[in-house]
Parts: C-alpha cells; structure tokens; sequence
C-alpha cells in the first residue's frame, strides 16, 4: 500500500522497514562506540574525507584519483587553482568539512542552501556568474555517448517561478512533516533536490552533501566515518538508473526504489565501518613493528614502502614483508605497481 509524502508516493513493504530498523540498530549503539574508539575515528574520518571527495566529484567527470585528492588536499595553494578538477575538489572539500564541523548550526533554509552551493563553486571562475542563485537556463541531465551525442537521463524543473516555487515547498515540507522516518526524510530531500537541480550547475554533489548534511542533523553521526559517495560512486549505474526510472513518472512518481537503493547503500557502508572498527579493535594482536606500520598509514594514506622505511627507520625489506603480512590479514590495501604502489588503511 502506498503512502504520499510530500509530492511522492512510498509504498512502505516490509524489507524496507526492516533496513531501517537495522539501520537505527546501529545508530542506538553508535555512541558507546565513538567513546570507546577516539583516536581511531580520527584516522577513519580522514580516509572518508579523501574518499568522498574524489568519488563526489569523479561522478559529475573529474578525473582526480583519491591518491591525487589526497596529495592535492595536503598541497593547495588556492591561490593557483586554475584546473578545473581541481576547484572542484578544494571546494567540495571545503562543504564537506564545514558541514562536518557545524551541521548542527547550519539550519536548513534556501539562504542556507544557497550559501553552501556559493561555497561549493568559489574557486570556479566560469561558474561566477551564477553559484549561489537559482539556475536561469534549463539544465535536463544528460549523457555524453561515445559518439558525442547526448542521451537524456531525466528532464528537471524549468527555471524560474517553478523552481522557486519546487524549492520553497520542499524546504518547508522537510520542516512541517514530524510523521514521515527521518531517514525517509533524507532520503526524499536528496531525491526531491537533485530531481528539481535547482542550480545551473554543481546539483549531484550538493545533493550529495545535503544528504551527509540531514543524516547528521538527525543524529546519524557515523555517516563522517565513512564514505557514502564512494558507495555511489561503485552503483553509478544503478544510481541514475533508479533515478531516472522514478523521476520518468514525475509528477506524483513512486520512489519506493530510490529508498531501497538509497538505504542499501547506507547499510553497506554502514557494514564497511562495523567491519573496519572490528580489524582495529583487532590490532593489539600485532607486533609492535606492525603496528607502527599501520599507524603511520593511518596517518599519511597513500604512503609509499620506502617513505614508511625512511620515517620509522625499518630497513627496506623489513617493510615490504610487514606490508604483506597486513595485506594477507586484511587491514590495509594497496593500490598501483611496482614503485608506484601506495598503501592505504581498509
């Protein structure tokens, strides 16, 4: 049986109920936990940070690895941003943090919202004539296909009095419904946004951020320990697809789909993080060089054998059979080859 929410309609079955109720689960013990944990959620809020950078803004076509965010994050000058993947990392790097840092004071209102898109795009110079306003020109989402033509993904709200009318009624239904499951809530405000794309331009990434943004307003605060857009990004397919499959019925569509796709992704990472918290709770079992190794990974993610080997004064092969003795037990992870081959914390 479907219910309406807002200007959609969710059928509330069984299976959905049952992940949200795995979902608070989690959450109702997730305080015990952030006590206990301390200096590990530290190393894991920087991992997550690196990661849903680079995956937020590879979604909308950078071409940024997380290896590249992170030595670009440790290295900005601002002042010398002039490519255009890299604006776009500094400034959802900048959303992200600030959002992390003061959700609780960043009330949800269109000036609000418009500040942070202001802040997303500050460092794009091509973007200057509209971030921080309502987009002027239609903006349907659309696919670059090998042969340069376009496919339309979905059609978004026209600009104008459509948008602000779309807008302002989304806003004050998140503020008036006190019935409707707080992650249903985020859920629908993600959805109902990127559905309107009330900006020219940056509206996937601010959804993206909205989204971590109302999980944590609601109480969720996990969510910054792990990285949602990196999820996403590994189902960018079945993204759009769920997308573009509710948003063909606008308006008055069904979104039961999008809640299973977008709770989905929230459990797994949910379950990524239960899964990491687990292998470092694990970690008084190793031996006191395996443990140096690991810290200093945890703290400079995408460090090179020979920089390990130089900073603890380890002897070279020492490293390398350390290396492969935590990649054997899961709790780190390498990536590239040969002296390229970087190593980050699972």
């Amino acid at each position: 049986m479907s219910e309406q929410v807002h200007t959609v309609r969710v059928k509330l079955d069984w299976a959905l109920l049952s992940v949200i109720s795995q979902l608070d689960r989690f959450d109702a013990g997730w305080s015990a936990i952030e006590r206990r944990e301390g200096a590990s959620l530290k190393q894991l809020k920087a991992i997550a940070t690196v990661r849903s950078v680079g995956a937020s803004t590879r979604i909308e076509g950078s071409r940024l690895s997380d290896e590249e965010v992170d030595v670009l994050l440790r290295n900005t000058d601002i002042s010398k941003l002039e490519d255009r993947d890299a604006q776009e990392v500094v400034g959802y790097f900048q959303v992200l943090d600030l959002v992390s840092e003061s959700y609780a004071d960043i009330d949800i209102t269109e000036n609000s919202l418009k500040g942070l898109h202001n802040h997303l795009l500050r460092f794009s110079s091509k973007d200057e004539w509209h971030r921080g306003n309502y987009k002027q020109h239609s903006n349907a989402v659309e696919a670059s296909l090998p042969d340069g033509t376009k496919q339309l993904i979905f059609q978004t709200t026209a600009p104008g009095f459509a948008t602000d009318d779309a807008m302002r009624e989304l806003i004050a239904w998140y503020h008036r419904d006190q019935i409707t499951h707080p992650l249903v809530k985020c859920a629908l405000f993600a959805y109902d946004f990127v559905s309107i794309h009330p900006f020219q331009d940056g509206n996937g990434r601010l959804s993206r951020l909205l989204a971590t943004l109302l999980l944590l307003r609601n109480g969720y605060t996990w969510i910054q320990y792990v990285s949602l857009e990196h999820e996403i990004e590994n189902r960018k397919t079945a993204y759009y697809r769920e997308l573009q499959k509710c948003q063909a019925q606008r308006p008055g569509e069904d979104v039961s789909s999008w809640l299973h796709f977008f709770f989905d992704a929230l459990r797994n990472v949910q379950q990524q993080l239960l899964q990491k918290l687990t292998v470092q709770d694990a970690a008084t079992q190793l031996s006191p060089r395996e443990k140096a190794v690991l810290g200093f990974i945890g703290n400079h993610p995408g460090s090179k054998s020979g920089q390990i080997a130089e900073k603890l004064d380890i002897p070279g092969q020492s490293v390398k059979r350390t290396l492969a003795e935590l990649l054997s037990q899961g709790r780190i992870e390498k990536q590239g080859k040969g002296p390229a081959t970087v190593y980050y914390l699972l």
